[in-house]
């Protein structure tokens, strides 16, 4: 069972993240030519800048809508594997041989059953977290451009953490992340109104990921 457990971990979590915000940045336009006058560079975390917008929090809240009966479904299972295990466990002396192989099997066809589940449900549940992500991301970046081109920057590092080929950055001041800057400029452009306080949070770059339906 370990491995439903962590699959059913990742399924539940969302950290879909990271494939989709490298097609984001692959296809990023080319930089314009670089305005005269002394370099002007800007940090934006750009994964939290996507998760954190209203569209994204709106979206993925259907997101886990959507998938909360496969959870169900799995969380049943693993109780009634833990019920049927300690039954066993408990009747073992009264039992005969036959009739503790057929409980034996009954837990491990559940259990098989369950895995079945969370494997179709973990690959579904991704393609949907990338399609979710990349959608945002790619409005994003496109208002990124426009908004470093506005603002004169030369350059814009991208500060997210777990990212691949992450940049190294030695020293930026907090008054060239413009992350919050980028958030708020698109919940005004995209006019998606914040989630209610009761929405599922967006998962976020440092965030654990949350145990599964059976545990770990």
């Amino acid at each position: 069972m370990k491995r439903i457990f962590v699959l059913a971990a990742v399924f539940a979590s969302g950290f879909a993240l990271s494939a989709a915000a490298q097609t984001a940045a692959t296809s990023a336009p080319a930089a314009a030519s670089a305005p005269a006058g002394p370099p002007k560079v800007a940090v934006i975390e750009f994964q939290a800048a996507v998760t954190s917008t209203n569209e994204f929090q709106r979206d993925f809240g259907d997101l886990q809508k959507r998938f909360e009966p496969q959870r169900t479904q799995l969380k049943s299972l693993s109780d009634e594997v833990d019920s049927l295990t300690k039954q066993l466990q408990a009747q073992s002396d009264k039992l005969s041989e036959a009739e503790k192989a057929s409980k034996a099997k009954s837990i491990d066809d559940k259990k098989k059953q369950a895995q079945r589940i969370a494997e179709d449900a973990q690959n579904d549940y991704q393609q949907a977290m990338q399609e979710t992500f990349g959608k945002v991301a790619q409005k994003i970046n496109e208002l990124l451009n426009n908004y470093a081109k506005e603002q004169g920057y030369t350059l814009v590092v991208d500060a997210t953490e777990q990212q691949q080929q992450a940049p190294t950055v030695l020293y930026w001041a907090p008054s060239s992340d413009i992350t919050k800057a980028i958030v708020d400029a698109y919940n005004v452009k995209s006019g998606v109104p914040a989630p209610p306080p009761s929405a599922p949070s967006a998962p976020t770059p440092h965030a654990a990921a949350p145990k599964g339906p059976a545990g770990r």
